[in-house]
Formats: structure tokens, sequence, C-alpha cells
């Protein structure tokens, strides 16, 4: 297969280069038009089923709200201008059929009047509701807000939508910056390889050509399911990196056979069948991994999975038909170019074989020190602490980061932390004297729970009412009621619900929320009626544990085929269950690194974030993709020792000759990859500067103490066991073609 594929790139080269341009135009009219990138929601939890209700039949702030902050420093906000301003600003929006409500200070009811002006009299709220679920919501949500016009005021927007949609703009600008950045550092190491600007530039050319396509491929993807926006991010990230790697892999080995003497047709036909049946093995080893995602399915991890196996997909794709055919046009003009520190490749019994013979020669004495230190830097993981993501995930200067902090310095009740207890009733009148008095119980029994500051609902009216006057209100028309009662009505009951909402003044990570979260769960009735608890400590919740059900399913899928691919690629039993174990030890320790700067807060300053706890996705999310990019190099040296010992017979000698052809390869190869990974430690959002961190980590690890040091001291304590096959099972599988 892959010598055909060279025998295509050089009998058919101009077409497969043209086939690569229309492939490139294309994408770049895919992205143009755009997709439907979405917020990214775990649906089938209880918090989703329960904010999912609450949009369908209230106007609480949601999915589909935004919030308008009014302010001046001369105006107070009962000032007659400033109210004529605010309610200016406001009109277009209460005349849009598009728009469900508007609750705002300059018309409610005078004891809700109050509560959306702040303490000091210089700011006041209007939270606007749009019909439709959030993506028809987010579509309209620029037009609307260009539609408000304070004039003398000062506005600031927040909310779910404000939220999403600064989310947006930071992320394609932490991506345009990212990619400013790793791009030139890319082509600086390839230059230090090859020593040629012609060779350098080739795998800056391919992995152009994979993030291109890819994020044209994550876009088409969106049309037909919920792919959030993380992904475009993700997939450039991983995509540019893999593909520039493969292309490495693949021009050094080309020129090396250039090297022993073969013709450029020759060298590119052994270069294909080595170096590009490895990338290809690697490309699946990697696309295994993300695949593991697809287990998640119900969160945005299994879309993005997809699209990330898709953008490494394009990334091999190109780098076995684009990549020969530009070295078959290139011909000689691989030399072209040459830099003035240019000087030959390594000669044989060089450093590395030198490194790998003095592992060899003390293997424990190097093994159980490198093994204890990544075992140590493992241990900030054991107190992990997880949370889903909310604003705070943006920086300070992004406008709904400033909205919120705004808000919970002025409005401290309306930002505080709200636990939303839904009950849903199984027929309509929604309330009658019995469900108002089992709502009031309820209630009463809530704001019991410790950390409880109180609960707002129909039914909380006040000292003066008890159970049974309670009922009578909570029963009576509507239109008998008075003005702000008929407020509170419309706010916490709809056709079929009623929410309760329970203020705490503990955060929504805190454990004190997570208790008060617990108790109200395990009261699940209410008269008839079914309770569902939502809200961001509950989504927290829900959340940790969707990804703890079905992580440990992902997570044996990745290993298991992933040994299965190095079992038929390396024809060896022993070999990949190291390569797993091996994997495991460098994801271990970017996990803990992972705790430790991003959750424990240390170089805070330097990384410029603020500390907290870690998104659940984000584990399992650097698992599926560390254990195939990690591969990456473990498909390169092994493949090559297997060379060397198919040749020679000595394992020894074929580990210091593997490590001696490929150690430089991989330290420049993973040093690309650190340097791609670590320009999006520079991302704004610090989901994607934590993943591009311990991304860093992680590959800078593994290819310095596991596969230079771990790698050679284990394979000699096994010695020819490395390569031990059982008959039956050698025999099914495909026999290496020696070169």
């Amino acid at each position: 297969m892959f010598e055909a594929l060279a025998r295509l790139a050089l009998a058919r080269r101009w077409l497969v280069i043209a086939v690569s341009a229309c492939v490139l135009l294309l994408s770049g009219g895919v992205i143009v038009r755009g997709g439907a990138l979405t917020s990214g929601d775990t649906v089938g939890t209880e918090a989703h089923a329960g904010r999912k209700l609450l949009d369908d039949e209230l106007h609480l702030p949601g999915t589909s709200s935004f919030t308008v902050v009014f302010s001046s420093a001369t105006l107070v906000a009962d000032d007659p201008a400033f109210i004529e301003a605010m309610r200016s600003a406001l009109a277009p929006l209460r005349g849009d059929p598009a728009v469900a409500s508007v609750m705002a200070a300059d018309d409610a009811p005078d004891m809700v009047a109050a509560r959306l002006r702040s303490d000091d009299g210089h700011h006041a709220l209007a939270v606007v509701s749009i019909r439709g679920d959030y993506r028809a919501a987010a579509r309209i949500y620029p037009a609307l807000r260009a539609r408000i016009h304070a004039g003398p005021l000062q506005t600031v927007f927040t909310g779910y939508l404000a939220f999403r949609r600064d989310l947006d703009d930071t992320l394609e600008r932490d991506l345009l910056i990212a990619e400013a950045v790793s791009l030139p550092l890319a082509l600086l190491v390839l230059l230090l390889v090859f020593r040629t600007a012609v060779a350098a530039t080739l795998p800056v050319f391919v992995g152009g050509l994979a993030v291109v396509s890819g994020i044209a491929g994550v876009m088409a993807l969106s049309r037909a399911m919920d792919v959030a926006a993380y992904a475009i991010n993700v997939a450039s990230l991983i995509g540019l990196a893999v593909a520039i790697d493969y292309s490495l892999f693949i021009v050094s080995r080309y020129r090396d056979e250039l090297a022993r003497g073969l013709s450029y047709d020759a060298a590119l036909v052994v270069a294909m069948n080595t170096a590009g049946r490895a990338v290809a093995f690697s490309g699946l080893a990697v696309g295994i991994g993300l695949s593991g995602l697809l287990f998640l399915r119900g969160s945005f991890l299994a879309p993005m999975g997809l699209a990330g196996a898709i953008v490494v997909l394009l990334a091999v794709a190109f780098a076995l038909t684009f990549l020969p055919a530009l070295l078959a046009v290139l011909g000689p003009r691989i030399h072209a170019g040459a830099m003035p520190f240019a000087s030959r490749g390594p000669a044989a019994g060089g450093r590395w074989q030198r490194l790998a013979l003095w592992v060899m020669k003390r293997p424990v004495v190097v093994l159980v020190p490198v093994l204890a230190l990544l075992v140590s830097l493992a241990g900030p993981f054991a107190h992990l602490r997880l949370a889903v993501a909310d604003v705070r995930v943006l920086p300070t200067s992004a406008e709904a980061r400033r909205g919120w902090d705004l808000l919970a310095r002025t409005f401290p009740d309306y930002a505080a932390n709200r636990i939303y207890v839904v009950v849903q009733f199984p027929s309509e009148p929604v309330l009658d004297a019995p469900r108002a008095a089992a709502l009031y119980d309820a209630s009463q029994s809530i704001q019991k729970l410790p950390g409880v500051r109180a609960v707002e609902s129909i039914v909380d009216l006040g000292p003066m009412f008890d159970r049974a006057s309670t009922a009578v209100v909570a029963t009576t028309p509507r239109a008998d009621l008075t003005p702000e009662l008929q407020f509170l009505r419309d706010a916490t009951v709809g056709r079929t619900a009623v929410v309760l909402q329970v203020l705490t003044d503990a955060s929504p990570a805190s454990d004190a929320s997570r208790d008060v979260v617990r108790a109200i769960r395990s009261r699940r009735d209410v008269a008839d009626g079914r309770v569902l608890v939502t809200g961001q400590t509950a989504d927290d919740l829900d959340v940790g544990s969707f990804i703890r059900e079905r992580a440990p399913i992902a997570v044996a899928f990745v290993v298991s085929m992933t040994f299965l691919v190095l079992l038929v690629l390396l024809r060896s039993v022993l070999l990949p269950l190291k390569a797993v174990l091996m994997n495991l030890l460098s994801i271990g320790a970017s996990f803990g690194a992972l705790v430790w700067l991003f959750q424990d807060g240390h170089c805070a300053w330097l990384l410029r974030f603020e500390p907290g706890p870690i998104d659940p996705t984000l584990p399992v999310l650097l698992f599926c993709t560390l254990f195939g990019i990690s591969m990456d190099y473990e498909v390169l040296m092994l493949t090559r020792m297997h060379e060397e010992y198919a040749r020679a017979g000595d394992n020894t000698a074929a580990v210091a000759a593997g490590l001696e052809h490929t150690g430089r390869l991989i330290t420049s190869a993973a040093a690309i990859m650190v340097s791609v990974f670590a320009a999006f430690a520079l991302a704004s959002v610090i989901a994607v500067k934590a993943m591009g961190v311990s991304l860093a980590i992680a590959v800078a690890l593994d290819a310095t103490l596991v596969r230079v040091l771990i790698v050679p001291a284990t394979m000699r304590l096994m010695g020819d066991l490395n390569w031990w096959c059982p008959a039956l099972l050698r025999r099914w599988l495909p026999a290496p073609r020696a070169h």
C-alpha cells in the first residue's frame, strides 16, 4: 500500500498537488460559510433536564437570556433621566416578537424594581429572555444587542448569551495568536533539524493544509450535530502538531535514504514503506485515542472526538499523498537553501547510541529514580477537584466577565449562587391547595438546611404567611393578585412546573453547596410532583458523575485498541504492553502538573490565570488526546528498533541503533509539538491554556524521560522477550517488509 502511494506520487505528482489545492480552496469556502457551533452542554443529566424545563416554561435567566447592567456616574437609578434613558434603550426589544420577556427596573413593580437597582443607586439591571433554544437565541443575540442604545448611560452585557459570545470571540483570537506564535517556532526547529530551507518548509505546508481542511471538517460536522466552540481550538492544536510531526518523520527518512546513496525515486519508496507506515499507524493510534471520546455520547466530548479524529485522518492523508508528491516534484531541490550552520548528520556510534548503551549497562539504576520521579509528579492528581466552567474562564478584560464582576459587587443577591428546585406536576392546573401546601413544606425544609440563606418562590411570601394563607395566595387567580405577586407568579410558576430558587452564600463549586444539592435530591416527592434540581452546582455534580460513569469504558477501549494496533505493527506481545504502561506514566505526570498549576495556583502569576477547580471534561479529553499522541514517538522508535533487530537479531544492538537513528528525530518532533502546544498557553480561556500546557508537559516528559531513559532500560531488562510472539499469533500477523 505505502509503496503504491509512493508510485502514485511519482507518476501523478501534479495531479495529487492539484487535488490538494482543490481541497484547500473548498475548505476555505466551507470556513467562510461558517458553522453552527454550540455551547457544549451535557444532555441526559438531571441538571440539564431541569434547565430545559425552566427554559421552556419560565423566563428566568438561562441559556437563552442575557443581562444588561446600566450605569451612570452622575445619575441615580430612580432619576427620571436615568429611567427614561433605560426605557428608551429597551423599547426596541420589548416590541420584538423574538423576545419572550424583558425584566427591568424601569417598569417592574416597586418591590421588584428596588431589587433591580444597586444599593449605591448608580446601577440598574435588565434581563432579556429570547424565545427558543440556545442556538436560536445565539443567532439573534448580536442583532438584539446592537439595538440597545443607552444614551447618557453606560452599558455592560453579561449573562449566558453574552458569556458564550465573548467565549467564542476569545477562542478565535486565542487560536490566531497561538498559530502566529507556533508556526514560526516550528519552522525554526525544522531549520535546525534539516538545515535547509526547502526541507524545513515542507512540514509547515502540510501542517497548514491539515489545519485549514480540519477546521472546514469541523464546521461541516457542526451542521449535522452539536459541536462545541472549543472543538476548533482543539482540532487546530492537534492537527497542526501531528501534521508537522508526520511530515518530519517522512522527510527525515527520505533524506537519510538519499544520504545512503539511493536515487530520489528509490529513497521516496523506502521512506514511504518505513516512515510512511509508521505515520499511518501513529495516526491510527491518535485516532483511536480520540475516538474514545465517542463513549461519552451526550456530552460535547463525543463530537469533539469525532472532529479531532477527522483532523488527524486529514493530517495522515496529506502526509502520505501531498507530501510525497511535493518531494517528487522537488527532486534535488530538497537540498536547496542550505543554512550557514549546516553540517553532516550524526556519525555511527553517535551520542544517542552512547546514551542508550550507557542506560542499558545500568538499567535498574536508571529506571528506579526516573519511575519515582514520574510517580511523584503525578501525586497532586490525587486531590483533583472538578467543577464545570463558567464565566470566570474568561479573562477579566472580557465584557461578560466584567459584567459578572460588576454584578457580584453591586448586586450580590442577584449574583449569588442559586440552586433551582424544579417541581414538575403531571396535570394542570399546576397549583391547587394540596400542591401549594406540599411546596410550602418543601421550602420550609430546604430553608433549614445548613448554608441556605433564603428560598424565593410563590410559596415564600414572608413570615406573615403561614402554610394555609400561602396556599390561598398560590391558588388565587393571577388577575386578583397584586402586581408584585403577579410578577413573582410569572417568574416561578409555569404551565406544569414550579421553581424554588435556593440562595446560598457558598460558592457553586464548594462542598457546602454540593451538600445542599444532595440533601434536596434525597427528598424526591412533593405531592404528586417530580423534583429536578438544576443550577451550576447541580451541573457540577451531574457532569462529574457522567464523566466518571463513562470514562472507564473510554479508557479501556483506547488502551485495548492501541495494544492491538501495536501488536500488529511490532509482532510482539510485551512491547505493546510496555508502551501502554509508559504512556500512563507520562499522562499521570501531566495530570499531576495540571492540578498543581491550574487548581492549586502555582505559577498563576506567570501563566496569568485565576486558579480553581478543573473542568470535568478536561482530564478525559487530555487522556484520549495524549494517549494517541504519545504513541507517535513509541511507534517511530520501536519500528526502527524492530528493523534493526530483524536485521541483526541482537536486542541490545537493535535498541542502541534504533535510538541513534530516531533520538534526534524524536527530540526534534517533541520540540515542535511542545512549541505548538505551549503557544496555546498564551490563550486567555483557562481551559485552552490548561490543555496546551498539560500537553506540552506530557510530550516533553515522554520524549525525554520515558523514550530516552525508561524505554532502553526496560528493553534491556526484557532482552529478547521484547520480540516474543506466540507462533500461532505470528502466523496470523502480517510479516514486516525488509528494506
